[in-house]
């Protein structure tokens, strides 16, 4: 007991970093659950998940992922984009991952308990070399050699 009353600031700092170790695990952060494009691929694919890109319409034109619904960060409790089978699991992406995080904590209290985010958003999906689509529906399925010299 000494020590500990002693010691209080060196008690207080592990107990401080402990705490900050734990919270990811007990909090599961603003947005909730990440996955990653492989995880998000394979809940696609087994699981008929549904991809919603919470971009504004300007960056959805520019490029996201093939198959993915435009539904607006801001419009998003109103959109009729959303499944109507709350159950099946939502993968949100946009630009970097902020924006989905938000966007993911809004479906959950829409009742879409499985809305996951993708982690490092449209930026990862492409470093995976995984399918991009324009606004005009041209596919760029993986970078040319040109554009990788370039």
């Amino acid at each position: 007991m000494d020590f500990l009353l002693q010691n209080w600031m060196l008690v207080l700092v592990a107990l401080v970093s402990g705490g900050m170790l734990l919270w990811p695990a007990i909090g599961g952060g603003a947005g909730g659950a990440k996955v990653s494009v492989s995880e998000a691929v394979q809940l696609i694919n087994r699981e008929k998940a549904v991809l919603i890109d919470v971009c504004e319409p300007a960056e959805f034109a520019a490029g996201h992922p093939v198959g993915a619904r435009s539904v607006p960060l801001g419009s998003l409790e109103s959109s009729k984009a959303l499944p109507a089978n709350k159950a099946l699991p939502v993968v949100v992406v946009c630009q970097t991952g902020a924006r989905a995080s938000r966007a993911a904590a809004t479906l959950r209290k829409l009742g879409y308990e499985n809305a996951k985010v993708l982690a490092g958003g449209l930026a990862a999906w492409r470093e995976a070399n995984l399918p991009i689509e324009k606004q005009n529906g041209k596919q760029n399925d993986k970078p040319s050699e040109k554009q990788k010299s370039a």
